[in-house]
């Protein structure tokens, strides 16, 4: 570990930019990083994480969008190939529950039984696993995620298989540790629409069509996204007191996603009422 030098990881990493793999490249950054944090504390006072400033001199690739489908009829397609997966029965609820939920995928292959409160119908995501800030993550508030009737369902199927563990989803080889950030994504595509639809891009295809399709308040959607907004009086969103009104919301998704999944051609998707202005 010691006789690496931070130009050798570069072009290791500059290797694999090569190749067009922009994503991999920034991935095996992040592993390196996380080697050297594990390493440090046991090695010599003298000794640094060579990772550092490394990131600055790679290719950003973050700009490019997750893939993600926001057409009422193709997200139905991909919804019926869902419900039809024939791999394990973790991935596959995993791969339904994405949509529905619309949580960032490290979230929710983390997701832990304690962590869920299935007569509630509330999952509640400890600070210290959101996407903040260190300070953040030490003091901030949980993320607190309604679950509408059909998540509960998926997760009750689920319980008698994995509800004797600590994790909903716990990985094949090592059922003490969470299921692998390739699995739903692996999914996608042995159901072909992996070019279309990332597992991270459910997000995007919820936050387009909940306001598009259903014309629901975009507050309500940001706060249930974990996203950090304000009102139009510049006070942040209060996510407890909303809560009643995004338990609300998430049904109103779900029993949506439940209808696109029946229509089979264009002529069936029925307009919804929208919202007076």
């Amino acid at each position: 570990m010691s006789a690496i030098e931070p130009m050798e990881l570069l072009a290791v990493l500059h290797k694999v930019e090569e190749r067009g793999a922009l994503e991999t490249a920034d991935r095996a950054l992040m592993l390196a990083r996380q080697v050297y944090d594990y390493w440090l504390p046991t090695a010599d006072k003298s000794q640094r994480n060579i990772t550092e400033g490394l990131k600055k001199r790679l290719t950003p690739y973050r700009g490019k969008h997750f893939p993600a489908i926001v057409e009422p009829l193709r997200l139905g397609q991909l919804l019926r190939a869902a419900h039809a997966y024939k791999g394990g029965p973790i991935v596959r609820t995993a791969l339904l529950l994405a949509p529905i939920l619309y949580q960032r995928p490290g979230n929710l292959r983390m997701m832990e039984w304690a962590e869920v409160d299935l007569e509630g119908a509330l999952w509640t995501i400890p600070s210290a696993k959101m996407k903040r800030p260190k300070q953040g993550k030490e003091n901030g508030e949980p993320h607190a995620v309604p679950m509408p009737t059909q998540a509960v369902a998926l997760l009750r199927e689920l319980h008698p298989l994995t509800g004797h563990g600590r994790y909903v989803f716990p990985g094949q080889r090592d059922h003490d540790r969470p299921l692998s950030d390739n699995s739903v994504r692996s999914a996608l595509y042995s159901l072909g629409f992996g070019k279309e639809q990332s597992w991270h891009g459910f997000r995007a295809s919820a936050r387009t069509m909940l306001v598009d399709q259903l014309d629901l308040d975009p507050l309500a959607i940001e706060a249930n996204l974990a996203h950090a907004v304000k009102d139009a009086n510049g006070r942040s969103y209060n996510r407890t007191q909303y809560l009643a009104k995004r338990f609300r919301q998430i049904q109103q998704w779900a029993d949506y996603l439940d209808r696109l999944r029946q229509v089979r051609q264009r002529a069936d998707v029925i307009p919804l009422p929208r919202r007076a202005a």
